[in-house]
């Protein structure tokens, strides 16, 4: 039996549901994946070794985070659950170069990753079960988005 989430009153929920924005009743990943470029656009400059820890930290929380939100609710991976798209916006954003037309990529690249979940990330959504299922295919589709950005800016570079 599944329940509708009370993301203004459980804090869990409330990160699971990107601060209300996995609440929008359309394009709830994409709602997400805008405030999670906010964020990082708030963000202080980090070295990118403590970024990396900053993504795994928000990694082993986001398995929490959506694990429990999805259990209380009985749901396998509600929709509005886009702490995953933070991560995997966080991810592409890994080391890209300064600019609005590196945050603009990015957000394309992961969205299209993360709709059209090209092998592994279709695997990763459909076989991985749990909060680790739920951020995995973000995180899959968070690293290729990376890689292509990391690739555009060497051959533009």
């Amino acid at each position: 039996m599944s329940k509708s989430p009370d993301v203004w009153r459980n804090p869990v929920h409330l990160l699971a549901y990107g601060l209300g924005s996995g609440l929008s009743p359309k394009a709830p990943g994409t709602a997400g994946t805008v405030v999670a470029v906010g964020i990082w656009l708030l963000l202080p400059a980090m070295h990118w070794w403590a970024y990396l820890v900053f993504l795994l930290v928000t990694f082993v929380i986001g398995i929490w985070l959506c694990g429990k939100t999805s259990s209380d609710l009985g749901l396998h991976d509600p929709g509005g659950i886009v702490w995953d798209e933070f991560v995997g916006y966080w991810i592409t954003m890994f080391m890209a170069p300064a600019g609005w037309g590196w945050v603009i990529g990015g957000f394309a690249l992961f969205r299209l990753l993360d709709i059209f979940k090209p092998w592994p990330v279709k695997w990763a959504d459909t076989q991985v079960k749990g909060g680790l299922g739920i951020m995995l295919d973000d995180v899959l589709a968070g690293i290729m988005a990376a890689l292509c950005l990391q690739a555009a800016a060497l051959l533009l570079g």
